[in-house]
C-alpha cells in the first residue's frame, strides 16, 4: 500500500525535474517528510542539498538510452537520505514483522507432549512440526534474496507473509498430524523472505556507520522471537483447561497485526526499484521511451535466472560465507535443539513443570538483550574512528570485533551448561550459561551479517539468503536428532560434542580480521574497497 504513496511522490518529483521553473521539490521518502528536525538549520541545509541534487541533468548515451540514476549522495530518492524518523519507523515495523515470524518457529514446541498424544505419534515424530518449519525457511531462502533484488523488498515481504497467515491458521485447525506437518512447512516457506533478507533492508536505508547502531535491533528480533514464544507456549501447555492449539492462534493474531502495519506503512527501500519507478514516470510524462534504468533493461525472468543460482554459488565458492555460515549453522543447531533439550537439561534434572521449563528460554533472550545494549558503545567507537564524517565507511573487518570477543565464550558456555547439569548444582548455573550463549549468539550474528553486507554490497541479499538457507536446513535435521541424542548420550556428552565443534570455529573471526581483505580482493562478487579508504584504528 505504501508503495502507491511512494509512486505518487516520485511522480511529483519527476514533474518538478522536468519543469525547472517550479522551485519546490516534492519528497518521496515517507509520510514523515513534512516534519522538521529540532535542529532547524541543519534540516534546511539538508533540504537544500536534496533540492539541488534532485534536478539532475540526463543525457542520452551512444545508443540513445537515457539512463536514470541517482544524482549524487544527497539524492532524495535514495532511502539513505530519508529522514531519520521515517527510517526508524521502517526498522521498527520490520522488527515487529521479524519477531512474529520467528515466534512461529517455536511457539508450539512446549506443547510437544500434548500434541503428540492427540495425534497418536511419538514426541520425536512430533518434532517434525518444528523441523518442517525450518526446512521451509531453508528452501525458501534460496529464492528470497534473488526475488527481492528482482521485484523489490516490499512485495517480497508482504505477499508471502499474507500466505503465511493462512497456513498458520491451517496449522491451528489441522485435525491430523500429516496436515499439521504440511502446514508447518509452508509456514516456514512463506516466512523465509522476512527472516532471510531483513539485513538487506537495513543496508538499503543506512550508511555503514549508522548500521552499527541499527542492525543489532534486527538481530535481536531474529533471536528473541524463537526464545520468548516458548515461555508463553509453556504456560499455555501446562494449563489443562487451555488447548495447546492456542499457541498457534496467538501466533496468528500477532502475525496478522504485524502484516497489517507493514501493509499500510512499510515502504519499498530497494534503490534500483525506485529508480525503475522514476524511469517509468519519466517515460509517461515526457512521452519519450528511451528513459531506462538498469532494472528495466532486463526482464523479470532474465534477472531471476541470473540471481537464483547466486546463493548456492556464494555458499560454495566464497570462504567468507562458508566459514561464517558454518558458525551460524552451529549456533542455530544448538538454539533449536534446545527446544527438545531443555526437557532434559532443566525439566528432568530439576523436576520442573512445562511452564517453568518454557520460562528457562528467557535466559537466552535476556543474554541476547544485554549484548544488544552494547550497541551504542560500538557505534560511538565507529563514529570516532571515522572522525564523525558524514557518509563515512568502515572496513568490513571492523564489524568482526563483537564476534572476536564473544567467540571464546561459546565453548565455555556449552561446557559450563553440560558439566554443571546435576540436581545438586543450582539451576541458576545452567541459566547463566544459557544467558552467555544468548550474548554470544547475537554478537556472532551481528558481526557475520554486517561483515557480509559490507563485503558483498549489491549481492548482499543473495549472500545472506545463502547462509539462511544452509543454517535452517541443517538446524531442521538437528531438531529431529536432538531428542534421540539427549536420550542416548545424555546432556553432558551432547554439550561436550557441541562445545568441541565450537572450539574448532573459535579462531574464524580473528582469521577473517587478518586475511579478510585478501579474500575480498580475490572474490568475483565482493565489493573492492578503494585504496584511499583508511582502515579504522583497531585496538591491540
Amino acid at each position: 500500500m505504501w508503495a502507491l504513496v511512494q509512486n505518487r511522490r516520485i511522480e511529483r518529483l519527476v514533474t518538478h525535474e522536468i519543469e525547472p521553473e517550479q522551485t519546490t521539490v516534492s519528497s518521496i521518502d515517507t509520510p514523515d517528510t513534512t516534519q522538521h528536525s529540532p535542529r532547524k538549520q541543519k534540516s534546511e541545509k539538508k533540504k537544500k542539498r536534496g533540492n539541488e541534487s534532485a534536478k539532475c541533468i540526463l543525457a542520452a548515451d551512444s545508443h540513445g538510452w537515457i539512463w536514470v540514476e541517482t544524482s549524487g549522495e544527497d539524492d532524495p530518492l535514495d532511502p539513505r537520505n530519508w529522514t531519520l524518523l521515517s527510517r526508524s519507523k521502517n526498522i521498527g515495523i520490520l522488527v515487529f514483522l521479524i519477531f512474529t515470524q520467528g515466534w512461529a518457529g517455536s511457539a508450539d514446541s512446549p506443547a510437544n507432549e500434548r500434541s503428540s498424544r492427540e495425534f497418536g505419534v511419538s514426541q520425536t515424530a512430533q518434532n517434525l512440526s518444528t523441523a518442517m518449519y525450518l526446512f521451509g525457511i531453508g528452501s525458501g531462502a534460496l529464492f528470497a534474496g534473488p526475488l527481492s533484488e528482482s521485484i523489490g523488498r516490499n512485495p517480497t515481504y508482504l505477499v508471502p507473509t499474507f500466505i503465511y497467515l493462512l497456513f498458520v491458521l491451517g496449522s491451528a485447525l489441522s485435525p491430523t498430524f500429516a496436515g499439521q506437518v504440511i502446514c508447518r512447512y509452508f509456514v516456514g516457506l512463506c516466512s523465509s523472505p522476512t527472516l532471510s533478507i531483513n539485513g538487506s533492508s537495513v543496508g538499503d536505508q543506512f550508511r555503514p556507520v549508522k548500521r552499527t547502531f541499527v542492525f543489532p535491533a534486527i538481530a535481536w528480533a531474529n533471536i528473541a522471537g524463537p526464545m520468548i514464544s516458548p515461555i508463553v507456549g509453556g504456560w499455555i501447555s501446562s494449563n489443562p483447561s487451555l488447548s495447546w492449539r492456542l499457541t498457534e492462534y496467538i501466533t496468528l493474531i500477532i502475525s496478522a497485526c504485524a502484516w497489517i502495519v507493514s501493509f499500510f506503512f512499510l515502504p519499498e527501500s530497494y534503490l534500483p526499484i525506485l529508480l525503475d519507478w522514476k524511469s517509468r514516470q519519466l517515460r509517461r510524462q515526457t512521452g519519450k521511451a528511451n528513459y531506462v534504468s538498469a532494472q528495466s533493461r532486463s526482464s523479470f525472468l532474465q534477472r531471476l535466472k541470473h540471481a537464483v543460482p547466486l546463493p548456492v554459488i556464494l555458499l560454495t565458492t566464497e570462504p567468507v560465507i562458508s566459514v561464517l555460515g558454518a558458525y551460524l549453522i552451529l549456533l542455530y543447531c544448538i538454539l533449536f535443539t534446545f527446544l527438545s533439550g531443555f526437557d532434559y537439561i532443566f525439566k528432568k534434572t530439576y523436576n520442573l513443570s512445562t511452564g517453568q521449563t518454557g520460562s528457562c528460554f528467557g535466559a537466552v533472550a535476556v543474554g541476547a538483550t544485554i549484548a544488544t545494549f552494547a550497541t551504542p558503545g560500538l557505534y560511538v567507537w565507529a563514529r570516532r574512528k571515522t572522525n564523525y564524517e558524514h557518509g563515512a565507511t568502515v572496513t568490513p573487518e571492523f564489524r568482526l570485533w563483537p564476534a572476536i570477543i564473544a567467540s571464546p565464550f561459546l565453548p565455555i558456555s556449552l561446557f559450563w551448561l553440560g558439566w554443571t547439569n546435576y540436581p545438586t548444582v543450582s539451576i541458576w548455573s545452567g541459566l547463566i550459561a544459557c544467558g552467555i550463549f544468548g550474548a554470544v549468539l547475537i554478537s556472532i550474528y551481528i558481526s557475520s551479517y554486517e561483515y557480509i553486507i559490507d563485503s558483498y554490497g549489491k549481492h548482499a541479499a543473495s549472500a545472506l539468503a545463502s547462509i539462511t538457507m544452509a543454517r535452517y536446513l541443517v538446524a531442521g535435521g538437528m531438531v529431529m536428532a536432538a531428542r534421540p541424542m539427549y536420550e542416548g548420550i545424555g546432556v553432558h556428552w551432547t554439550m561436550t560434542i557441541l562445545g568441541g565443534l565450537s572450539v574448532l570455529l573459535t579462531p574464524g573471526p580473528l582469521l577473517f580480521r587478518i586475511y579478510g581483505a585478501r579474500l575480498r580482493d580475490r572474490s568475483r562478487y565482493a565489493d573492492k574497497l578503494s585504496q584511499s579508504e583508511p582502515e579504522p584504528d583497531y585496538p591491540h
